[in-house]
């Protein structure tokens, strides 16, 4: 079982900054694949950015430039570092994880956290 925690939301302005951590209880973190996915109020659940296990990073074209994923294996954690924010990145966002897999759909991941709410005033 694999369990996953979000932290690092909260309130910022637009054109601010907001990293966001997911903590992993694994024991084999190296081996998965960690993505960051979204989901605003009346919209779909949609893929921001995800790392694989073998450390290729695919961003969603509307964060691409702006958004930056990494991972620490040595902390079990994966980062979304979030700059240039705009309101229309306002949403919850979920950790998700799964092994060894190359995706950018939801279905694709296994495991999940609870979400931490971003939300960007203008």
């Amino acid at each position: 079982q694999v369990q996953l925690v979000e932290s690092g939301g909260g309130l910022v302005q637009a054109e601010g900054s907001l990293r966001l951590s997911c903590a992993a209880s694994v024991r084999t973190f190296s081996s998965y694949t960690m993505g960051w996915f979204r989901q605003a109020p009346g919209k779909e659940r949609e893929f921001v950015a995800a790392i694989t296990w073998n450390g290729i990073k695919n961003y969603a074209d509307s964060v691409k430039g702006r958004f930056t994923i990494s991972r620490d294996n040595a902390k079990n954690t994966v980062y979304l570092q979030m700059n240039s924010l705009k309101p229309e990145d306002s949403a919850v966002y979920y950790c998700a994880a799964d092994y060894r897999k190359n995706s950018n759909f939801a279905i694709d991941y296994d495991y999940w956290g609870q979400g931490t709410q971003v939300t960007v005033s203008s």
